[in-house]
């Protein structure tokens, strides 16, 4: 498990091919996304997978069919454990992630920093179902981005 002060990370790259990304980064970018206010350590796992798994889970945890680019899974506490400093499961699939990139001009690496972002986001629970959550959801997102050096992810790019 990799670690920051703030963050303990363990990434499992479920893939047949890999990302090509280094855990210090997805450790970087997840850590950006954390409350600032909080200072306790906290640790999550990031898995990367391929669309058979990614649809697997879409179907049974969001009755969607199909592969989509993140899903976030919060930690909940079981009844009489102590608390954890688990925040929760990231699951990101390599081939919606890339194909998203290019049909949208991003690079592959900035568009995977925005999914842990928006991951991370959704296990502090931030959402988008509704015109103003979207709003301060995508205002934080954006700001994260830039702190870590990619361009705002809701405008059209071409960089690749």
């Amino acid at each position: 498990m990799l670690e920051t002060p703030r963050l303990g990370l363990l990434v499992q790259d479920a893939t047949t091919q890999g990302i090509g990304l280094t855990a210090d980064r997805l450790l970087r970018w997840a850590g950006a996304s954390l409350d600032p206010l909080r200072e306790e350590q906290e640790e999550l796992v990031i898995r990367l997978v391929d669309e058979g798994e990614s649809a697997q889970l879409n179907g049974a945890y969001r009755g969607k069919p199909g592969p989509t680019n993140v899903l976030s899974f919060p930690y909940e506490k079981p009844p009489g454990m102590d608390d954890l400093p688990h925040i929760g499961d990231l699951v990101i699939c390599k081939q919606v992630v890339e194909r998203e990139a290019q049909e949208q001009g991003k690079s592959a690496e900035s568009h995977y920093a925005h999914m842990v972002v928006h991951g991370v986001l959704h296990l502090r629970g931030f959402d988008h179902l509704s015109d103003e959550e979207a709003q301060i959801m995508e205002t934080l997102e954006t700001r994260i981005l830039a702190g870590l050096g990619f361009p705002d992810p809701y405008q059209e790019h071409q960089e690749t």
